[in-house]
């Protein structure tokens, strides 16, 4: 096991990489990838909500199989899948198509639902991860995800706006040969960590119907409402960052560099708040605190980018990008650590699967919602819907404040 610790680290680190990258790189660039076949916020929304239906139908399902069947051949797949998914939308961006035809839209529709079937690479990585690590040393080990991510977040944005400058479709091809490298990487160096004695029998489907497990944590009285706002924060923050660049592109007039300038602003705050900061921040306020201020923060971020934002004023867009940054930092750790506590020691498995269920189903829906919105209230309209639903967010987790104790004790 020490000898196949390095390639099987370096493989995890490359599909880890590849997942977030992927994602950062083409994000930020899809109202200007989309502009000659349907450009409006409707289109955007739901190519944007697919991928994460996808990845909720079916993440349940592609961690059973890893602990059926193994954990290198189901990492394979899903890297072969995102490979192929990623290709597919990078080809139809690149190929010219008569301005009437609705087969591009249904060949990048269709690439976004593979990639988001293959997006189970996150899960199984993680299990590989825990596989080759004795617990003294399983937290280190897993801290190579939040690397990955960080990495991710921010090479993503900067390579994809230096490349869109060549031309808009490149990026798409980068990341797709990357997608190759990684499966390359996969192929040739991951061994299979989850042995033979240890593999589990498949389960019935109800065990792995999203719904069902969401209904199950949704009705525990102490974090129902902890859930509620968990999904609420989702749908929100999910809705209105899938039009942002929308609304940069077609309001203030700006291109593909200043909008993925944007998002390395988030992905610098980000990874500095949730890397570095949020132990001790932690520590002096307590997550009950920290999930207010965040949501709070998120809050004033939205109403800022609309109300003060400008074409001529991007320093004060990146300002308020970046509190959207620091809030959603904050929120994300410290309401799932809530979820965590209010359980004890009961169903934390099922707790934190219910809960990237749940992220999942906001991501779906927030987008569509949001670019409907867009295109039917106006450019403004999804910033002030995110902050009516923050605002229940906010609310619910008022009403489930933490004993006298716990806060004295932060």
């Amino acid at each position: 096991m020490q000898r196949q610790r390095i390639p099987t680290l370096l493989s995890a680190f490359l599909t880890l990489l590849n997942d977030r990258l992927s994602e950062s790189i083409v994000f930020p660039l899809l109202p200007f990838l989309l502009a000659q076949f349907s450009p409006n916020g409707q289109t955007l929304g739901f190519l944007t909500g697919i991928y994460a239906l996808a990845q909720f139908l079916v993440t349940p399902l592609i961690g059973t199989l890893s602990d059926h069947y193994g954990r290198r051949p189901v990492v394979v797949v899903c890297v072969g899948g995102s490979l192929v998914g990623f290709g597919l939308f990078a080809l139809t961006l690149s190929l010219p198509w008569p301005k009437t035809s609705l087969l591009p839209l249904v060949l990048l529709f269709s690439a976004r639902v593979i990639d988001g079937i293959s997006g189970g690479t996150v899960a199984t990585v993680s299990a590989v991860l825990a596989d080759i690590s004795p617990p003294d040393r399983r937290a280190r080990i897993i801290g190579l995800i939040g690397v990955a991510f960080g990495l991710g977040f921010i090479l993503g944005p900067l390579l994809g706006g230096q490349l869109a400058l060549i031309a808009v479709p490149l990026p798409l091809w980068v990341a797709t040969g990357f997608a190759l490298i990684n499966l390359v990487a996969v192929i040739t160096l991951l061994p299979e960590t989850h042995p033979v004695k240890d593999r589990q029998n498949l389960p019935r489907y109800c065990d792995l119907n999203p719904f069902i497990r969401i209904g199950k944590i949704l009705a525990k009285p102490k974090v129902g409402r902890l859930c509620g706002a968990f999904f609420l924060f989702f749908l929100a923050f999910n809705g209105f960052t899938a039009i942002l660049v929308l609304y940069f592109k077609e309001c203030l007039g700006w291109g593909p560099d200043l909008a993925t300038t944007a998002f390395l602003v988030v992905g610098v705050v980000a990874t500095v708040v949730q890397g570095g900061l949020i132990g001790p921040l932690v520590k002096r306020f307590g997550e009950w605190r920290l999930t207010l201020i965040g949501l709070n923060l998120v809050i004033v971020g939205c109403l800022l980018i609309p109300a003060l934002g400008s074409a001529e004023r991007a320093p004060v867009i990146f300002c308020s990008v970046g509190i959207l940054a620091v809030g959603t930092a904050l929120v994300t750790p410290s309401l799932r650590s809530l979820v965590s506590r209010q359980l004890g020691s009961e169903g934390q498995g099922t707790a934190f699967g219910s809960l990237q269920s749940l992220q999942s189903l906001g991501s779906f829906l927030g987008p569509p919602i949001a670019g409907i919105s867009y295109d039917v209230l106006g450019p403004i309209s999804p910033f002030l819907v995110a902050v009516l639903v923050l605002i229940v967010s906010l609310a619910l987790v008022t009403q489930n404040s933490p004993p006298k104790s716990l806060l004295l004790n932060s």
